[in-house]
């Protein structure tokens, strides 16, 4: 696996050179995170806290570490004093929590608020009506260290090239709504965070300003692991 061939393959092929790398290297060992750390790469995405936990002391201290899974509660203590962004911020009780644990180390802490875009079920994330109904809470306007950068969303799972656009559209879309909206300070909408190996040109050419990418980087993920 030539991990710094990959990695120059997926730029070039970047419709936007401009949108961030986010190397989703879940599962994968350390030595591979270095070979991508040594061409480059700073930003390396993980869905598990454990994972980060153990990554997080061998690698260089200018690694920027990205939580793009599923965060439970009563993780987030554990990477809250280093993780660059929480990618995947699907509830306003999660936003809650970070924000506690944020005021307990008295760090701010960047976060992007996850949308349910996708057909699939099995998809976290706000809705539009749950959406609205926090950011009209004065429980809302109270949070004090937490950053809100922007928002993520995943596409159905299919091959249906205008299903994937018309669902990171609508995300963009909404995006560019609320970028119009006077909301707190500490809301400040700068990254749009769609697309992954398999559509992230797509994104691109929908707006994203950051893809997270991992099996066309690092190959096929060990699914014994997840």
């Amino acid at each position: 696996m030539d991990i710094k061939a990959n990695l120059q393959t997926v730029k070039k092929s970047f419709i936007n050179p401009d949108c961030q790398l986010i190397a989703v290297s879940k599962t994968k060992p350390l030595p591979d995170l270095q070979k991508a750390y040594a061409a480059g790469i700073r930003d390396f995405g993980e869905n598990k806290v454990q994972e980060i936990q153990t990554k997080q002391p061998e690698m260089p201290a200018d690694t920027r570490w990205h939580m793009i899974g599923h965060l439970q509660s009563n993780k987030i203590k554990y990477i809250a004093p280093f993780v660059h962004l929480i990618h995947g911020v699907d509830s306003f009780k999660l936003l809650k929590e970070i924000n506690k644990q944020g005021k307990k180390i008295d760090r701010t802490i960047p976060i992007l608020l996850q949308m349910h875009i996708a057909e699939e079920e099995s998809k976290f994330g706000f809705d539009g009506s749950d959406l609205e109904e926090m950011l009209a809470s004065d429980d809302f306007a109270a949070l004090s260290h937490v950053q809100i950068k922007g928002l993520m969303g995943m596409a159905t799972f299919t091959e249906d090239v205008a299903q994937i656009r018309k669902e990171f559209r609508s995300l963009k879309s909404l995006f560019d709504s609320l970028k119009a909206r006077d909301l707190p300070r500490f809301v400040q909408l700068q990254e749009l965070s769609m697309g992954m190996s398999g559509d992230y040109r797509i994104a691109q050419e929908e707006g994203s300003t950051m893809v997270r990418i991992g099996s066309a980087i690092f190959g096929a993920r060990n699914y014994s692991e997840t």
